[in-house]
C-alpha cells in the first residue's frame, strides 16, 4: 500500500496575505469612546468656554468705574452711580476707619476756614492724606499810602502744632490781595512792601509760604483787559515767587517757602483778556510751585444750574492746558473739588405772580447746605485739590 503524502495546497495567487485584520468588538467600543469625547470637547468649547470668556471680556470692558483696590468704599455704600442729594445732605458726615494710609502719591490741598469749626478738627484727623493745607486767614490791604497784613488774629498756632505732630502736610495760608491794584502794581515801593509783609509773617509764625489769590480781584477791577497792567500782575507774581523761593522753611533749611496761586476758570472757548490761560500757566511755572484752579461755582441766582458739571471741568481744563508746552505742568494743577451745593428758589412774590417776563428777572437764590466730607479726588491728570468748609 503506498503510503499516506501530506496534502499540501499551494498558496493561490488569488489570496495573499494582506496584515489586516478584522476589528474586534472591543476595538469598535474604544473607537466609539473617542469620537464621543472629542464631540464633548467641541461642545465644551463652544458652548461653555467661548461664551465664559465673551462674559469676562464684557465684564471687564463695560465694568462700572469703580475701583477694586477701594473695598471699603463699595462696603459702605459710599461709591454709587445714582445719588440723590438728600443722601449726600443725610451721609456726608461718613468717613473712612483709615486715617492715615494714602493710596497714591498725588499732592493734595485742602482748604480750611475760620467758620467752620468741623474742618479743624478733620484736618487735624486726616493730616497724612493731605500735602498741603491753606487756613482762610489772610487779607492784604491798603491802608492810607501804605499796606497792612490783616488775619493774624485768625491763626491757630496750637492747631498748626498738632497738625505738624500728626503729620508732615506743610502749612500755607491764603492771603487774598484786597489793595488797590493800579496802586499796587505801578508802584515798585508798594510791591516790594507787600511781598516784605508776606515773607514777614511767614518767618515769624513759621508757615511753608502761602496760597495767594489776586486774579480774580484783578479782573473784577478791569486792569487785565490793559496788556501793560497784565504783563505788571504776572511779574508781581513772578517777584513774590522767587522771594519766597529765596528762603528756607524754619522747619526745613533744605526746604524753601512755595507760593500757590489761585486761578479761575475761563467760561469761553476764546480766552477774554482777563482770563488765565496757558501762556501765563507757562510764565508763572518756575516761581509758583502749584495752581489752584478753582472749578466751581459754575451756576449763579442769575444763571441756575449744577454747580461743578463735569464737561465743563473738563473743557475748561484743557483751554488751561492748551495744545502747546502748558500740558506738562498738569501735575501743578490743584482741580478744584466742592464740598457744597446752591438751591436756587424763585421768591414768594415771583412765584405768585408770575408772568412770562419774570424769566428774565434774576432769581434769589440760596445755599441749600455747606458740609465737611471725606476725602474725595479726581485723578485724571494728577490734579488735586479738597475744600473743606
Amino acid at each position: 500500500m503506498a503510503s499516506k503524502r501530506d496534502r499540501r495546497v499551494a498558496p493561490s495567487s488569488d489570496h495573499h496575505e494582506t496584515g489586516v485584520k478584522t476589528p474586534t468588538r472591543p476595538d469598535q467600543f474604544s473607537e466609539a469612546a473617542a469620537s464621543d469625547r472629542k464631540l464633548m470637547t467641541i461642545f465644551i468649547v463652544f458652548f461653555v468656554v467661548i461664551p465664559a470668556v465673551s462674559i469676562l471680556v464684557y465684564r471687564i470692558k463695560y465694568a462700572p468705574n469703580t475701583d477694586s483696590s477701594y473695598p471699603q468704599f463699595q462696603e459702605d455704600g459710599l461709591v454709587k452711580t445714582d445719588v440723590d442729594y438728600q443722601e449726600i445732605l443725610d451721609e456726608n458726615s461718613k468717613t473712612l476707619k483709615n486715617e492715615s494710609h494714602r493710596h497714591y502719591t498725588y499732592p493734595v490741598l485742602a482748604y480750611i476756614t475760620p467758620w467752620n469749626s468741623k474742618g479743624y478738627e478733620m484736618a487735624k484727623r486726616f493730616t497724612n492724606k493731605f500735602t498741603k493745607l491753606c487756613p482762610v486767614w489772610y487779607d492784604l490791604k491798603s491802608q492810607g499810602t501804605g499796606l497792612v497784613l490783616e488775619g493774624r488774629h485768625n491763626a491757630d498756632m496750637g492747631w498748626i502744632s498738632e497738625l505738624r505732630r500728626n503729620g508732615n502736610a506743610l502749612v500755607l495760608p491764603r492771603v487774598v490781595l484786597e489793595a488797590f491794584p493800579k496802586e499796587l502794581l505801578k508802584k515798585k515801593k508798594l510791591r516790594d512792601k507787600a511781598i516784605d509783609l508776606i515773607i514777614s509773617e511767614c518767618k515769624e509764625m513759621e508757615y511753608d509760604g502761602i496760597v495767594l489769590e489776586s486774579w480774580s480781584r484783578w479782573a473784577a477791577y478791569g486792569i487785565l483787559h490793559d496788556p501793560e497792567m497784565r504783563n505788571k500782575a504776572l511779574e508781581f507774581i513772578k517777584q513774590l515767587g522767587h522771594a519766597l523761593h529765596s528762603v528756607s522753611s524754619s522747619r526745613n533749611g533744605k526746604q524753601y517757602l512755595q507760593l500757590v496761586y489761585v486761578i479761575g476758570p475761563p467760561y469761553s472757548e476764546k480766552l477774554q483778556p482777563h482770563d488765565f490761560g496757558p501762556e501765563d500757566l507757562q510764565s508763572l511755572s518756575d516761581d509758583v510751585d502749584g495752581f489752584s484752579f478753582m472749578t466751581y461755582d459754575y451756576s449763579s441766582p442769575h444763571n441756575p444750574g449744577p454747580n461743578a458739571p463735569l464737561k465743563w471741568i473738563r473743557f475748561t481744563l484743557q483751554i488751561l492746558l492748551g495744545n502747546s508746552g502748558a500740558r506738562a505742568l498738569a501735575n501743578k494743577i490743584f482741580l478744584g473739588i466742592n464740598f457744597y451745593g446752591n438751591d436756587f428758589v424763585l421768591s414768594e412774590v415771583r412765584a405768585n405772580h408770575f408772568s412770562p417776563g419774570m424769566l428774565e428777572s434774576p432769581i434769589s437764590g440760596r445755599v441749600k447746605d455747606s458740609y465737611t466730607s471725606y476725602k474725595t479726588t479726581l485723578n485724571g491728570m494728577g490734579l488735586h485739590k479738597l475744600m473743606i468748609d
